[in-house]
């Protein structure tokens, strides 16, 4: 009797993409955090699959924080992770969301910025185009792996040069600390972007790499728009949830 030599993958009657998630998934689990996958091409003709549906599998699990690629080097299986969640009803620092979990989170590739408003800053925050602002731009690591890059710009005046100089990488609670201005609400729109050459760097990315958004406004009690804001979420760290009542 003639053998079938078809794959497993080739006989399951599932999508093809879900039965290359499903068993690149299972190869991921076998192997040890820190270890070297094979190539592209070597994974594709062990999987039996071509190399774009692959890289799409390949993608989920990026997200997902389970591997990371390096472009020249490889990719590699990360250990395991917490997953940063919580709701968007409250308004907190990453700082915070970590230390709830017992997560240790630092700063890396802080830049402090004096330069003039642009439109979109001046509109942002309420201020004529060109006034001086201050942007603080730097990178989050949650444990050992970058878990978001932020931009703050804000109104020359709001921070002082010695807090600054003892920034430890969140506005907000540094704010919230200082208790002065008194802080009132946020306005956030959330959407979804593309790693561009910079953010891919930063985050340790593949240009391209969806990345979850939020770009806020944080006004004080008076109403005076005090932080503009940008925040990029690794995939596979973050997840938030919303408390919605039922519409009558």
């Amino acid at each position: 009797m003639k053998r079938n030599s078809r794959s497993p993958l080739q006989l399951d009657p599932r999508p093809l993409y879900v039965r290359a998630e499903e068993t690149l998934g299972r190869l991921i689990d076998s192997v040890s955090p820190g270890e070297r996958l094979p190539t592209e091409p070597q994974l594709a003709k062990q999987l039996k699959i071509s190399r774009a549906t692959l890289r799409e599998a390949m993608r989920l699990f990026e997200e997902r924080g389970r591997i990371a690629r390096k472009p020249g080097v490889g990719t590699f299986v990360l250990a395991p992770h917490l997953i940063i969640e919580s709701g968007l009803e409250v308004l907190e620092s990453i700082d915070t969301l970590a230390h709830r979990l017992g997560l240790q989170t630092r700063m890396v590739d802080l830049s402090v910025t004096e330069c003039d408003a642009d439109s979109h800053m001046a509109e942002a925050l309420g201020v004529a185009s060109g006034s001086p602002v201050i942007v603080i731009a730097r990178t989050i690591h949650a444990g050992d792996l970058p878990a978001a890059y932020l931009t703050d710009t804000l109104p020359a005046g709001i921070v002082t040069q010695t807090e600054l100089e003892n920034f430890s990488g969140s506005v907000l609670d540094l704010l919230i600390t200082r208790g002065t201005p008194p802080l009132g609400r946020s306005r956030t729109s959330i959407t979804a972007e593309s790693a561009d050459g910079l953010l891919a760097r930063r985050l340790g990315l593949q240009r391209g790499t969806p990345l979850l958004h939020f770009e806020a406004v944080l006004y004080a009690q008076d109403g005076r728009a005090i932080d503009y804001s940008h925040s990029h979420f690794t995939p596979g760290y973050f997840k938030f949830h919303v408390v919605r009542k039922v519409g009558k």
